[in-house]
């Protein structure tokens, strides 16, 4: 795949790489504090505003719901909970007893990765200058701009990831200040 798709698709593909390497390490429980996002939190809202995105993009069923995948997370199917807008009360739900295990944040982050994949192999080259509304926002924004935006807020996310097993790291060598 050559043109904007295979540099989004490659671009996708690392965020996916390193949400797996994270929670691959172990990192699901990890949270700079009591009203902070959870590791586990932050791996699911990814995969979930990739699903809302590069599903409405393509005109499909988000797999969140279509696949099941709502009820698997113990989370009702509805196709605009994405975290976005999330409390701390909302979020804690991903902590703890409740929070998802590995298998399934894996499970649903390839699920939504083959929807990126499909989309990205079928889009034509003309497509970033499409208008895609957005049903779950109520906005209608360019396909660059809906790839732009998600991609950016996937990578940012990445980021907190990152710094959370830091902190973990220098929580074991026992750096961190009580």
């Amino acid at each position: 795949m050559s043109g904007w798709q295979g540099l989004a698709l490659l671009m996708f593909r690392q965020v996916r790489a390193e949400l797996t390497r994270m929670v691959d390490a172990g990192a699901l429980g990890r949270e700079p504090g009591p009203d902070a996002n959870s590791a586990a939190w932050l791996v699911w809202h990814v995969a979930r505003g990739q699903d809302r995105n590069l599903s409405e993009l393509a005109g499909l069923p988000q797999v969140y719901v279509e696949q099941g995948w709502a009820a698997r997370f113990g989370r009702p199917a509805d196709p605009s909970d994405t975290g976005y807008g999330h409390t701390p009360a909302e979020a804690a739900a991903f902590r703890g007893a409740g929070a998802p295990g590995a298998a399934v944040l894996l499970g649903y982050l390839d699920a939504v990765h083959d929807r990126v994949e499909g989309y990205l192999a079928a889009a034509p080259a003309g497509d970033l200058a499409r208008t895609a509304p957005s049903p779950t926002l109520g906005t209608a924004e360019s396909v660059e701009v809906r790839l732009a935006a998600q991609l950016a807020d996937s990578l940012a996310h990445v980021g907190q990831l990152g710094l959370l097993g830091l902190l973990g790291l220098l929580g074991l060598l026992g750096l961190l200040p009580d």
